[in-house]
Order: structure tokens, then C-alpha cells, then sequence
């Protein structure tokens, strides 16, 4: 029996499979066995395509190929190559041992890449399970950004099998690729970013106070909330936080690239993080996570941007308290659980009211008390009181003058973004845990005093005081200040919603 190394992916991680040939006396016959999915039963048509034009005689025995461990869903096309190279080579004495090999193969035994390919090898590179894989080579241009293992690349099923012939396997050796972008160096680590504004703050008139919150935001990924009338400039502003967003460590580029890759698009590779926009109308289940990967898992290192938030469905918010908290959320299913990060940047834009003109001088606003008091109640205390800044826009006014465009603001970002990783925060202030306040975010005693006193004023909770605390660390590191001021946690406390 001969056995080449390979996996699947189970849900959004990689499991190792190893693939296993017999071949026996009996009728003539080719089965694949081992829990398979439809893609891979076909893989028998292709498999006998591919050989047989490359004129390779089919084994008059019984063949049987198991996928080993049996107990697992397998899915994908990525299992081709392995099975033909095991009936092409049944009667060599190869060693497969020391490779995991993946590719699709077409009618005429060309090697083509698939979706699960990347996101399958950066899991088993992650698990350092794997060291050496043997992909085509529009796989191999992905996986080259994958630190620590080697890449040997072909084009066909015919180069594959001189591949495990030849004595020098080095000279089907892949060079990988260098992220050719912008980047830093801090403490030994290396971030990417972009210079690339598609969308300028430059384009937005006057509401100082919003662009000053969504520079605060950027700076430490805290979550934000964006109130006013329509037109005043919220979407504007959510849409381009992602390109004045902090610069992004390699693993969190494969990251985004894997989540990408599992959502059937094509990786980018690209130091711009990701921003999802589900609409209000959304399942929960499409944006949680059911039998497919929810907007909250892609959004991941990104930002989730909820527009019209009361006009989303309670139980969504509700159930959105978990990964707002602890960047993670856990999806049970019937016979799985399935731990996804969510460690994304959060923010939302709504009206007032639900005519959206209270806000506005010329009293235009038709809604009633109880109207606007039923709008805001959509939004529970225990929500709010994950967000880091709440701000409420003011309405717009033709006189108002753009001061700031997207470049400067990005700069401010990338020098508060320094300071906290030369602390040797592993998260931005925004995403810090309890333990990393009380290291990170200390105050003077006139600065407790104050935060005391507005906590009792104000009825903060402990998560809000600590909200303060974190905001107040991102304020002292955009202004460069080693410590955190009084001024720092007054501008951090006027941000609380009232």
C-alpha cells in the first residue's frame, strides 16, 4: 500500500488526509472510499482522462483509494493529483513521505490550482505540519507569501512524475515572493501598509469632531457609532476608515487572504484591511455564521460597518456582545463547534429618529417622543456599552471647508501605531484585554480622581471605565505622550454616550 499526504478543510481549518492506493486481483474497477463529496467521486473520470492522454495504461486490477481518517468530511478537487500520481507510479518504489501534495487536474493532465489550496497549507503551515508541498503554479504564487516551508512547483500530471523520478527535486524549486509594499520595523517584526486613498477623507466638509473620533478610532480599533442626519456624512466617513486603518503583520495578511480564499474570491494579498457592509435586512445566520462563514468572521483584522444599525434585527445585536468583548465568537452546530476570530474594528451610522431630522435647525422632525424613545430602544444598554466612542454629528452646512485629507490622517495612525507596539502591546489599545490596561493604561492621581468621580457622575460600568482608559491611550499616542493626561481622559470621557 502506498500513501501520499494531503488534507481538507473542516469548516475553516485544515485536517491532514492521507491518501491511500491498493491494488488487488479481481474485476477491473476504480473506487474512492472514505466519506467523499460528489467533487471527489469525479475525480475518477478526470484521474482516467489525464492518464490515458498522456498515454499511460490503466491498471486491469481493482483499485481502491481511501481518504484516511474516514470519520472526516472531505471536500475539494485538490485531491487529483495525489490519486493519478499513485496509480501512475503504483509499481515504483517512491517515497512520498516527506511532501503533501494538492491540484486539480483537467481532462488532458494540466495542473490547475483550486479555492481550498492556500487556506489548506497556511493551516497545516500554522500546525507545522507540513514542510514541503508540490502545487502548480498559479498555487505556488499564492502559498509564497506562506513563511517556513518549500514550495516545488509543476505543470503537469507528466512534470509531476519526473518530479518523484528525478534525484534533483531542486530544480522544480519555487522562489517565493516579497511583499513589495510599504512597511516598518518595529521591535524585530515587519507591517505592511498602503499609500492608496480610493475614498478621501479630503472629500468630506466640516463635522471636525466625526473625522477627529475616526482618527481616534483608526489609531486603536475601537469601536464607533456614528449619529446624525441623513447626508451629514456618516457612510462617508465609515467608508474610508479602512484606508487610515493601522499597518498589518504578514499573519494578518494570510489571514484576510484565507478568509477570502474561503469565501470563493480571489486572495489579494494586499496591507488594506478588509471592511464588510452587510445590509440591514440580513439573516442572522449569514452574518453569525451558519453553514457558511458569516460576516463577522470575514471582517476579521478589518472593520464591520453596520449602516441604518437600529433597522437590524435585535437578536443580531444582542447576539454581536460576545465578539465586540471577547474577539471571538463560538458557533455550535449539530455535530461541530467552530471558534471563529473577531477581532475586527466595529462601526455603525444611524438617524436620531426614524424620520432622521431631529437634528436639524429647521425643526423639520415629525416623530413623536414615544417614537424616538421606541427608535433608541433598539439599542440595548449592554450594546452601547461595548462602543468606544459615540459621537453625534452635526448638520451640514454648504459654508463648511474640508482641513484634512486622508494622507495626513493615515500618519498620525501609522506614528500612534508605532508607540503602541514599541510598548510591546501584541494588540492595538482598542482590543486590549484587562490584564494590558492595567500595564498599558495607567493614570496620575488627579487623572483617577477625575475618572472616579465621572464614573459615579455618569454611572459607568467597569467595561466603560475601561473604555475610557483605552480611548484616553490612543488620544496620548496620536499627541506622542508617554503618560495619559487629564486632557487626554477629558476628550476620551466626551465621547461617552450620554
Amino acid at each position: 500500500m502506498k500513501i501520499i499526504k494531503s488534507a481538507t478543510i473542516d469548516n475553516i481549518e485544515a485536517k491532514e488526509v492521507n491518501v491511500e492506493a491498493t491494488f488487488t486481483k479481481g474485476l477491473p474497477s476504480f473506487t474512492i472510499v472514505g466519506m467523499v463529496s460528489a467533487a471527489i467521486n469525479e475525480s475518477k473520470d478526470r484521474t482516467k482522462s489525464a492518464l490515458l492522454t498522456n498515454e499511460f495504461k490503466f491498471p486491469p486490477k481493482k483499485i481502491t483509494i481511501n481518504l484516511a481518517p474516514s470519520e472526516i468530511k472531505k471536500s475539494g478537487t485538490h485531491f487529483d493529483l495525489p490519486i493519478a500520481l499513485l496509480i501512475s507510479l503504483y509499481e515504483q518504489k517512491i517515497n512520498f513521505k516527506e511532501f503533501h501534495i494538492f491540484g486539480e487536474l483537467s481532462l488532458n493532465g494540466e495542473i490547475k490550482d483550486s479555492n481550498s489550496i492556500f487556506p489548506i497549507i497556511l493551516s497545516l503551515v500554522k500546525k507545522k505540519l507540513v514542510k514541503n508541498v508540490l502545487v502548480c503554479e498559479n498555487s505556488a504564487l499564492k502559498i509564497s507569501k506562506i513563511p517556513n516551508i518549500k514550495i516545488y512547483c509543476v505543470k503537469n500530471l507528466l512534470e509531476a512524475i519526473e518530479f518523484f523520478k528525478s534525484e534533483n527535486k531542486d530544480r522544480f524549486l519555487y522562489q517565493k515572493e516579497v511583499l513589495a509594499y510599504n512597511s516598518l520595523n518595529i521591535n524585530s517584526d515587519k507591517f505592511y501598509y498602503t499609500k492608496e486613498y480610493k475614498e478621501d477623507f479630503i472629500d468630506i466638509k466640516g463635522q471636525e469632531n466625526a473625522k477627529r473620533a475616526a482618527l481616534i478610532a483608526a489609531a486603536g480599533n475601537h469601536n464607533i457609532i456614528l449619529e446624525g442626519s441623513p447626508g451629514c456624512g456618516k457612510t462617508m466617513i465609515a467608508r474610508r476608515l479602512p484606508y487610515i486603518m493601522a499597518p498589518m503583520s504578514l499573519d494578518e495578511i494570510l489571514e484576510i487572504a484565507k478568509m477570502q480564499a474561503l469565501n470563493l474570491k480571489e486572495p489579494s494579498f494586499k496591507p488594506l484591511r478588509e471592511q464588510r457592509s452587510p445590509h440591514c435586512t440580513s439573516s442572522k445566520a449569514s452574518i453569525l455564521g451558519g453553514n457558511n462563514i458569516g460576516e463577522v468572521a470575514l471582517a476579521n483584522n478589518g472593520s464591520l460597518f453596520f449602516d441604518e444599525l437600529p433597522h437590524f434585527s435585535s437578536s443580531i445585536l444582542e447576539a454581536l456582545r460576545e465578539p465586540l468583548q471577547d474577539y471571538r465568537l463560538l458557533v455550535s452546530r449539530a455535530n461541530s463547534k467552530i471558534i471563529y476570530n473577531t477581532k475586527f474594528l466595529f462601526v455603525a451610522a444611524m438617524n436620531p429618529c426614524p424620520c432622521g431630522n431631529l437634528l436639524k435647525n429647521d425643526n423639520s422632525c415629525r416623530c413623536n417622543e414615544l417614537e424616538i424613545k421606541r427608535y433608541k430602544a433598539r439599542l440595548s444598554e449592554p450594546f452601547l456599552d461595548r462602543i468606544d466612542l459615540y459621537i453625534v454629528m452635526n448638520e451640514s452646512n454648504i459654508k463648511d471647508k474640508a482641513t484634512i485629507n486622508s494622507e495626513q490622517m493615515h500618519k498620525k495612525v501609522l506614528e500612534a501605531f508605532k508607540m503602541q507596539i514599541s510598548r510591546g502591546q501584541k494588540n492595538l489599545n482598542g482590543k486590549l484585554f484587562d490584564e494590558d490596561i492595567r500595564k498599558y493604561c495607567t493614570l496620575d492621581e488627579q487623572s483617577n480622581e477625575i475618572l472616579q468621580k465621572a464614573a459615579q457622575n455618569f454611572n459607568l460600568s467597569f467595561r466603560s471605565v475601561n473604555k475610557v482608559l483605552k480611548v484616553s491611550r490612543t488620544i496620548a499616542d496620536l499627541q506622542s505622550s508617554e503618560t495619559i493626561s487629564k486632557e487626554h481622559l477629558l476628550e476620551a470621557l466626551s465621547y461617552r454616550r450620554r
